[in-house]
């Protein structure tokens, strides 16, 4: 019943929300009154409700109503939905030869508008609804080192969801916590308190997400499909393209800011403005990366005096592979570090091919043996001025912390993956400039 509950809430809140971007969308076309534009003909609502149908139709069947999805996760549901209904509208409007009646820039400004305020007013109606202790579901993690896990759902308020060990809704079994055995009887113990049992699988570096399951139905067995993702020449040449046009997109950005970044280097310290480095690119080869000078010229000299005054920070150097308070930046290098506005001049390199937009970190030559396994793995794609683990929200990685998590990243690959880092990117340089 509660469950239900909730579903009814949300498909009322978004089919109500919908039918407001109507009005506002009428409000807008109403107001386009440019010559090259035709004439707007007034669509009622009730004729337009078919459109507001097929929308919640293809969200409900994404099972947006019924699972608790991460908000990334159910932001990429709602633009397929809404992208399919896009086309499903004018296919239906052509076919039944309606298409003049309908204002075709209305529908547009309509699909525009659903597509950057319902993932918004979703954010807003959960936020509101799961404050609530009813409409929150309760949920028993089950295994060793659960801690993280338990974490997570007390972080992250989207899901809606609290741990719980007396009362709960479902069970979250953390599978390498048990042998066969022992998970197969959890399974069966627990379906029979819940409905509902979700399993972590043993393999954590490995997503499922786009993975196909396959049955064999006379061996009552499945066998799930799994790709390293920036191996396939198809994602490969997707990703080239995808990263290229971006930075090709983004380099008036670092045309606009780098006189003033030029002046601000030049009037701290002497030097040149630009820093270049040799770094380890696809295959192993090695290139010249681009950054702005961030140190003194003479910072190896003030470097040797520091270690000899602190030897304490040689040990956390070796772990996190940088310095708690490296006295060879300057005034304007500390702060272009902190905004990561430094990486800015890595566009060239982008444009010349050297790196993507988004990948693993560059890996200075000296590191090529400390990558250990995963060197062939690392190596085989282009390294990028952002990734994974720069917006992972960790502060203070290991050197084998951010090895793992690069691996996990070309395994699971996908064009989504890269625009939510991109996204977080964008986040994390504007919080970080708008805290200065």
């Amino acid at each position: 019943m509660r469950k239900f509950l909730i579903k009814s809430i949300l498909i009322a809140m978004d089919f109500a929300w919908l039918v407001g971007i109507f009005y506002i969308t009428y409000y807008i076309r109403k107001n386009i009154t440019w010559e090259m534009v035709p004439q707007f003909i007034p669509i009622p609502l009730n004729e337009f409700l078919f459109v507001i149908f097929v929308i919640i139709l293809l969200l409900y069947y994404e099972r947006i109503y019924d699972f608790r999805f991460d908000f990334w996760q159910e932001l990429l549901k709602i633009f397929k939905s809404l992208i399919i209904a896009f086309f499903i509208v004018f296919s239906v409007l052509a076919l039944t030869k309606t298409n003049l009646q309908y204002s075709r820039l209305f529908i547009v400004l309509y699909f525009l508008l659903a597509m950057m305020t319902l993932p918004l007013f979703k954010r807003f109606v959960k936020r509101v609804l799961f404050r609530f202790q009813p409409f929150k579901e309760r949920i028993l993690i089950v295994g060793n080192h659960k801690e993280e896990f338990i974490d997570e759902l007390r972080k992250n308020w989207y899901l809606g969801a609290e741990p719980n060990e007396d009362n709960y809704d479902c069970v979250i079994v953390l599978s390498q916590s048990f042998d066969t055995q022992k998970l197969s009887y959890l399974v069966d113990y627990y379906l029979q308190k819940v409905s509902d049992v979700y399993i972590v699988p043993y393999l954590q570096d490995i997503s499922f997400t786009h993975s196909h399951i396959f049955e064999y139905t006379n061996l009552r067995l499945n066998t799930i499909q799994i790709q390293n993702k920036l191996f396939l020449r198809k994602n490969i040449i997707v990703k080239n393209i995808f990263d290229r046009v971006l930075g090709i997109l983004l380099f008036p950005f670092f045309l606009l800011v780098h006189i003033p970044i030029a002046i601000l280097i030049k009037l701290d310290s002497p030097g040149k403005i630009f820093y270049k480095q040799k770094r380890l690119g696809k295959n192993g080869k090695v290139f010249e990366l681009i950054k702005y000078r961030t140190m003194y010229e003479n910072g190896n000299e003030l470097l040797e005096k520091y270690l000899q005054k602190y030897p304490e920070e040689r040990e956390y150097y070796k772990k996190y592979h940088k310095y708690k308070n490296d006295p060879r930046i300057t005034r304007v290098g500390r702060w272009l570090r902190n905004t990561s506005l430094d990486e800015l001049p890595q566009l060239l390199n982008v444009c010349r091919g050297d790196m993507n937009l988004i990948g693993p970190r560059p890996y200075m030559v000296e590191e090529k043996e400390r990558l250990g396994n995963a060197k062939e793995l690392i190596l085989r794609v282009k390294p990028g001025i952002t990734g994974l683990w720069q917006v992972s929200g960790r502060n203070n990685l290991s050197f084998d912390e951010r090895i793992t998590i690069e691996k996990w990243y070309i395994k699971n690959w996908c064009i989504w993956i890269d625009i939510i880092i991109l996204l977080k990117t964008f986040k994390a340089v504007w919080n970080k400039i708008g805290a200065r």
